[in-house]
């Protein structure tokens, strides 16, 4: 432990630096976030004239949330893996006395401290044009909310390191993603809250990563009935298969890697 804590603190003060070097991109990415907020309006008004399960202040904070969890929880790891083993830039990490994967970890967890003023203006800013939407949720939502959005986004980086290392054999494994962004699209609840499907589709929905990755974080804040139980345990579920198929096709790629050359 006392190797790994300067090691991690290292990483994070290193790749922190490059994010910094990034602000005006960085409030770009922020931005590129806001469409929970768009949809937003677009759902507190139907529910205005309509019956959709919430109340315009229910979506309101539903969305609001969302946003928030997309600003922590999004991952371009594919996209940066796929680059790596392409241009040959994987052969000297693999040198060094540490799995490739940290320095994507570090990348990600370093760029989200950076966001993180772009994203409280933000919502800064959406209290000033919503005001009707501020609530103060109860403390012991808030404090689960905390370890299962670092689930979240732990399950979302596992999901799309697994589906990275398809670059071994392709040059395109980011259009795997791409595809696969679709369904998660449609099925995590960032377009419409899981409330508003139809019973069939929601019940399918949750035996799917999809949900627990914005939907499930997102009702548990707000107060929305969710069963926590299954929520944690779908969520921890699918965060063990991820791995265990990443750490397979890993082995797997290395062989052919170094077959190509490498």
């Amino acid at each position: 432990m006392n190797r790994v804590i300067p090691k991690a603190k290292a990483f994070l003060l290193v790749y922190y630096a490059y994010m910094l070097e990034y602000r005006a991109e960085l409030f770009l990415w922020a931005l590129s976030g806001t469409l929970p907020l768009i949809l937003m309006g677009v759902w507190t008004k139907a529910s205005a004239q309509g019956q959709f399960g919430l109340n315009p202040g229910e979506f309101a904070r539903y969305f609001l949330i969302v946003f928030l969890i997309r600003q922590f929880t999004v991952v371009w790891v594919i996209w940066e893996f796929e680059k790596e083993v392409v241009e040959g830039r994987l052969s000297p990490r693999l040198l060094q006395p540490i799995d490739p994967v940290w320095h994507h970890v570090a990348s990600h967890l370093s760029e989200r401290l950076a966001r993180l003023p772009f994203a409280l203006a933000l919502v800064g800013l959406f209290f000033l044009l919503y005001p009707q939407a501020i609530w103060v949720p109860s403390l012991w939502r808030v404090l689960l909310f905390v370890p299962v959005l670092g689930l979240a986004f732990a399950l979302r980086f596992l999901m799309q390191y697994t589906f990275a290392m398809f670059a071994f054999w392709t040059e395109r494994a980011s259009a795997i993603e791409q595809f696969w962004f679709l369904f998660y699209l449609f099925l995590s609840g960032m377009i419409a809250p899981l409330e508003v499907f139809p019973p069939l589709v929601r019940e399918v929905a949750l035996w799917t990563p999809f949900p627990y990755l914005i939907h499930f974080p997102a009702a548990l804040l707000i107060g929305l009935p969710v069963d926590i139980v299954r929520g944690l345990l779908m969520m921890l579920g699918w965060s063990l298969l991820c791995f265990v198929v990443n750490r397979w096709l890993w082995r797997k790629g290395l062989k052919q890697y170094s077959g190509m050359g490498a």
